[in-house]
C-alpha cells in the first residue's frame, strides 16, 4: 500500500538524521537551554526580522496549541476559531481540558474573517449580562487551514487590526507552515507573520523533522514565564537539543531545505489535483498546498483504496465521500505517478 492519508508518515530528512547522529555523544545542557536551541532561536528571530521575539521549542502541535492558549487566557476567557479549526475538531478537547472554551465560528473553506470577529465582539460588548458568558480573548487560525487554504496578507492584516481594536491576541497555528510559504500565490512571509501575530509557530513534525514545533512570541505580554507553562503542560523536552538541531538543519541557508521540501510536496499535489479535475471530479475547495479535498463516488474510493491509503473525511451522501489526499516532503515522484494513473483509470 502507498500512503497518501497524511503528511507525517515518514521519519525525517536524511540530513537531519545525520546531524543528530553526528552530535549524538555531545554533552549539552538540557531542557532547551543548549547552544543548538539558542542558535536555532536566533536564526528564527533573524528570519522573522524580529530581534526581540521569544522562541521556544516543543515536540508537537497539540502541545504548542494548548500551551499557548492556556498561557494567554484567564480562566473565564475563550478562543475564537473556525468551526473546522484543529483545536475544535482534532485535539480531543485539549484546549477545553485546560479550562478554556473554544468558540467555533462558521467558516469559508477553513477561514474566518475580521468581519466575523468584529461581529462577535460587538455583540459581546453590547450584552448587558456579558459576564455570564465566556469572554473572547484570543483568535486562533491556521495557515494552511484544515482545508489546505491560505490566509492572504490582506486578510491577516485585517485580523491583526481587528484584534488590536478589541484587545484580542492573534495566534497562528503553523503546523504545515512550510507548505503554505512555498505555495503558488502565497504573499505571506515570516516577517509578515511576526508583524501581524502575537504568537505563531513553525511546524517541523509535518515538514521534514522527526518531531518539533518552534513557537515564536512577539507580544511582550505573552513572553513572561512561558517556560513555566511549557513545563507544566508536559512540553519541555529534557533532551531539548534534539529540537534545536533539527530546526537549524531545516532553516539554514535562508530556509533552503524547509522551502525545497515543501515545494516538492506542493508540486506533486498540484499534479494529483489536476488529474482529479481532468476526470471531472469535484474539488471541495481551491488551494495550492499539499492537501487535496475531493468528492468521489463510493466505487472510486473503493478502487483507489485497493492500492492507496487515503483519508476518508466524511460521507457526503449515500453514493459519495469527501476524501483528503496529502502529499509530503518525502512523497516519491513514482508514487504520485501511480496515483495519477489510477485516477485516470477510474
Amino acid at each position: 500500500m502507498i500512503y497518501f492519508n497524511c503528511d507525517y508518515n515518514e521519519g525525517a530528512h536524511p540530513a537531519i538524521l545525520k546531524k543528530l547522529a553526528d552530535t549524538n555523544f555531545e554533552q549539552t545542557i538540557g531542557y532547551g537551554e543548549d547552544v543548538y536551541c539558542a542558535q536555532a532561536a536566533e536564526m528564527i528571530r533573524n528570519l522573522c526580522e524580529k530581534e526581540d521575539a521569544a522562541v521556544h521549542f516543543v515536540v508537537g502541535g497539540t502541545q504548542a496549541n494548548l500551551t499557548v492558549i492556556d498561557a494567554a487566557l484567564r480562566p473565564y476567557q475563550g478562543a475564537l476559531c473556525a468551526a473546522s479549526g484543529h483545536i475544535n475538531v482534532h485535539e480531543t478537547g485539549a484546549v477545553e481540558a485546560t479550562g478554556h472554551k473554544v468558540l467555533g465560528l462558521p467558516h469559508m473553506d477553513g477561514k474566518i474573517t475580521a468581519a466575523q470577529v468584529t461581529e462577535v465582539m460587538e455583540k459581546h460588548l453590547a450584552d448587558a449580562s456579558a459576564e455570564h458568558t465566556v469572554q473572547p480573548k484570543l483568535v486562533y487560525i491556521s495557515s494552511p487551514t484544515e482545508f489546505g487554504t491560505l490566509y492572504t496578507r490582506a486578510e491577516l492584516e485585517a485580523l491583526h487590526e481587528t484584534c488590536r481594536r478589541y484587545g484580542l491576541y492573534l495566534f497562528l497555528d503553523g503546523a504545515r507552515m512550510s507548505y503554505g510559504l512555498a505555495a503558488s500565490g502565497n504573499d505571506v512571509t515570516l516577517p509578515v507573520l511576526a508583524k501581524c501575530c502575537d504568537v505563531f509557530y513553525l511546524g517541523g513534525t509535518k515538514c521534514g523533522a522527526l518531531f518539533g514545533e518552534a513557537i515564536v512570541i512577539t507580544n511582550p505580554e505573552l513572553k513572561q514565564d512561558f517556560r513555566y507553562m511549557i513545563k507544566q503542560k508536559g512540553g519541555m523536552l529534557a533532551k531539548g537539543r534534539l529540537l534545536g538541531i533539527q530546526f537549524l538543519e531545516l532553516l539554514k541557508d535562508n530556509m533552503k531545505m524547509y522551502m525545497e521540501l515543501a515545494e516538492h510536496a506542493d508540486r506533486l499535489a498540484d499534479r494529483i489535483r489536476a488529474a482529479f479535475q481532468e476526470k471531472g471530479f469535484e474539488l471541495v475547495c481551491e488551494n495550492t498546498t499539499n492537501q487535496i479535498f475531493v468528492i468521489l463516488p463510493n466505487a472510486a474510493v473503493k478502487a483507489l483504496s485497493e492500492q492507496f491509503v487515503l483519508s476518508l473525511d466524511q460521507v457526503v451522501d449515500d453514493g459519495h465521500q469527501m476524501v483528503r489526499i496529502c502529499t509530503s516532503w518525502a512523497t516519491k515522484e513514482e508514487d504520485a505517478d501511480k496515483l495519477i494513473q489510477a485516477i485516470r483509470q477510474i
